[in-house]
């Protein structure tokens, strides 16, 4: 991605560079609420990314069709003095923002690929899906999955075909053919949702999900995979709990799990980005504030915020002067800051 004009690196728009929002409306036009909000964040609070969902979300629907969706992207980077990430969830099967109900073509399920298990079909349909993405201006895919396929009742995952297998080495093969797929046509991927989400009994977007006594250690050994292969860029957090890693906290507000796990044992020093903090697995039990600072202290680099009207039209500037005046107080130091955005640099530098 080719940079714009340079930018003066202070510690605000470091923040902002760790902050990456949802917003309303088909296009980003100033003079409209949500527009102004959309390009205020971008042009002067330094966001790093923002994420795209299709019409069929009531809350923030951004695309229609494969013109309005190339006129937006491109309007979006132009808004921006450095390359903005601009993000999408498009797994194949139900979870796919560009499918026959804006016009793009059907794409098959995690499931379908794992259970055929034909690594080079599985690369041959993800190339298709990045190729489409690049030339939409989305260079950010939150996929794949890879998750276990541990309970197949699981409502956010298994009952909706999105997991490839049950078994990690299925798992693994499959997910590899779609990043190095991805990687091709300079599109980044982002391996979901770490520690493992798949054992669940619950959905963490309408509350609190405890896989303490389901989750076994099985569930991490594709990130394990593919950190021995030495190609995941990024890694989103799950906000499941697990009292085994942790007995206080779920997983994107956990240092013992994000910092403990993810990066000393493991051995991940990509870019970790949370999962929407708005769900209510976090946003029922945790202020805005807290959210951010434990989010901070575990050790994301990015905070996906999908909804940033949630908490008025602020919320963004909100996020980094309470980022900022934790800083200030000593609770995080200006080198963790610069730690996650020398990430962003190098994981922006590949598209």
């Amino acid at each position: 991605m080719k940079d714009n004009s340079p930018v003066s690196e202070t510690l605000d728009f470091k923040i902002g560079q760790m902050l990456m929002i949802g917003f309303e409306g088909t296009e980003v036009r100033s003079g409209t609420p949500s527009g102004d909000s959309v390009i205020d964040a971008i042009t002067n609070l330094h966001i790093g990314g923002v994420i795209l969902f299709d019409n069929e979300n009531p809350s923030a629907g951004n695309i229609q069709s494969s013109a309005q969706l190339k006129a937006l992207t491109a309007s979006l980077q132009g808004f921006s003095p450095v390359p903005l990430l601009i993000a999408i969830d498009q797994e194949g099967g139900n979870v796919a923002r560009l499918g026959p109900h804006n016009d793009f073509p059907a794409t098959p399920s995690q499931q379908y690929l794992g259970d055929l298990n034909d690594p080079v079909l599985t690369r041959s349909y993800a190339e298709t899906t990045a190729a489409t993405l690049r030339a939409h201006g989305v260079n950010l895919n939150f996929a794949p999955v890879v998750d276990l396929n541990v309970n197949p009742a699981n409502p956010i995952l298994g009952a909706l075909d999105r997991c490839f297998s049950s078994d990690p080495q299925v798992v693994a093969d499959q997910a590899k053919a779609v990043v190095e797929a991805h990687l091709e046509h300079h599109v980044l991927c982002s391996l979901k949702h770490f520690p493992g989400h798949g054992s669940s009994h619950d959905d963490s977007h309408l509350g609190f999900v405890d896989v303490s006594d389901t989750w076994s250690p099985v569930e991490l050994e594709p990130y394990r995979r593919f950190v021995e292969w030495g190609i995941p860029h990024l890694i989103m957090t799950a906000h499941i709990f697990n009292s085994h890693l942790d007995p206080e906290l779920p997983a994107t507000l956990s240092h013992k799990i994000l910092t403990g796990l993810l990066r000393d044992d493991i051995g991940f020093d990509g870019v970790v980005i949370t999962d929407d903090v708005l769900m209510r697995a976090i946003s029922s039990y945790y202020s805005f504030e807290d959210t951010l600072e434990l989010t901070m202290k575990a050790g994301a680099d990015i905070i996906l915020v999908c909804n940033n009207l949630i908490y008025g039209p602020d919320t963004i500037a909100r996020a980094i002067s309470i980022i900022r005046a934790m800083v200030e107080r000593g609770d995080i130091s200006a080198e963790r800051i610069d730690q996650s955005y020398q990430r962003i640099k190098r994981l922006k530098a590949l598209v």
